[in-house]
């Protein structure tokens, strides 16, 4: 997908995200950028193609949210702030909850437990990149101004679902009720007003350049984009257009991957 450039507003005036501070005016140059966010598929196409190994898999493991594990999986250490995300030794892109999952029963959702590095390294196969937040959110916005979302100002227009994101009670019980649990096909929900899916829920989205809250000499200094299928208004609103997190570059989870874009 081609996007015009020119000015566009980004951010947000929330008051409990700072980080999303303020409402601005950026300009952007015209760029391509992904329908879609990268998904498993993709991704191991571009490994039979060039044998690359994830960040996650020389480290030998990577976070994976405990909801998603079985009930006798033994225990692992977890993050003192969030005891949900457990280090599970063996999880990588190829197997989401560790050794005893595989991605090959959900080609289309999107990678998972990559880096921005591992990102990197996929759009340098393609020839593409990663996009700025400015271009990742004027894409996301799908032409709309000042909404929430990428479809405009209501969660659930209707009552209907329009993304991947948790229902119920966070961290103990996610009904489902918008179909997953878990990841959900890159392609799935409908498109907003540019054509891209998935832009807010499912799974956060690496974008390049560095986190301007913390020290930005730092080439660890990483963000990601969109919120994910674990955000709920209890912990997380972040499942919005403006949402931004920090990571280290070489962060891996089960809820981050990326998308692709280029210069138009």
């Amino acid at each position: 997908m081609t996007l015009g450039g020119g000015p566009t507003l980004v951010g947000s005036d929330d008051p409990d995200h700072p980080e999303e501070w303020p409402v601005r005016e950026v300009v952007v140059a015209p760029f391509r950028i992904a329908r879609c966010a990268v998904s498993n598929a993709d991704f191991a196409a571009f490994v039979a193609a060039t044998g690359h190994r994830t960040e996650a898999e020389e480290y030998g493991w990577s976070f994976v949210f405990g909801g998603l594990l079985p009930d006798d999986f033994p225990p692992t250490r977890g993050v003192a702030a969030a005891p949900w995300w457990r280090e599970v030794h063996g999880a990588d892109w190829a197997h989401p909850e560790g050794p005893h999952s595989s991605m090959a029963d959900r080609p289309d959702h999107p990678v998972v437990h990559v880096s921005r590095r591992d990102g990197e390294a996929y759009a340098a196969w393609c020839g593409a990149r990663l996009p700025t937040e400015a271009e990742w959110e004027h894409a996301a916005r799908g032409g709309l101004v000042g909404a929430p979302f990428p479809w405009g100002h209501d969660l659930e227009p209707g009552g209907g679902h329009r993304m991947n994101v948790w229902q119920g009670t966070f961290p103990g019980e996610d009904t489902g009720a918008d179909g997953w649990r878990g990841t959900c096909p890159v392609d799935a929900f409908e498109a907003n007003g540019h054509g891209l899916h998935n832009t807010t829920g499912n799974v956060w989205e690496w974008c390049a350049g560095a986190w301007s809250d913390v020290d930005t000499t730092d080439a660890l200094g990483g963000v990601s984009r969109g919120g994910s299928y674990l955000c709920h208004a209890s912990y997380c609103r972040r499942y919005r257009v403006s949402a931004r997190q920090a990571h280290a570059a070489d962060s891996t989870t089960g809820n981050l991957g990326f998308r692709l874009a280029a210069d138009a």
